[in-house]
């Protein structure tokens, strides 16, 4: 089974978040990711840019919901 890795943007991005970032970040992750975390089998870092660029992709998808609601509300 492959794992997911965060691509490049993300990996830059977390590199970058203060100490208060990356623990409000980590206090949201769910899932599989906490677990993976937990037992060492990924680093912190690259937990961030996975929990980030998931966080991005959940954002984008509801972008594209709520102007979908909007166009039609406007109708």
């Amino acid at each position: 089974m492959a794992k997911k890795v965060a691509s490049e943007e993300y990996q830059e991005k977390a590199k970058l978040l203060n100490a208060d970032e990356s623990e409000r970040l980590l206090s949201r992750m769910s899932g599989k990711l906490p677990k993976r975390l937990d037992k060492d089998k990924m680093s912190k870092e690259d937990a961030l840019a996975l929990q980030l660029e998931i966080e991005d992709e959940y954002l984008n998808e509801w972008r594209e919901k709520m102007a979908k609601i909007n166009s039609e509300s406007k109708k």
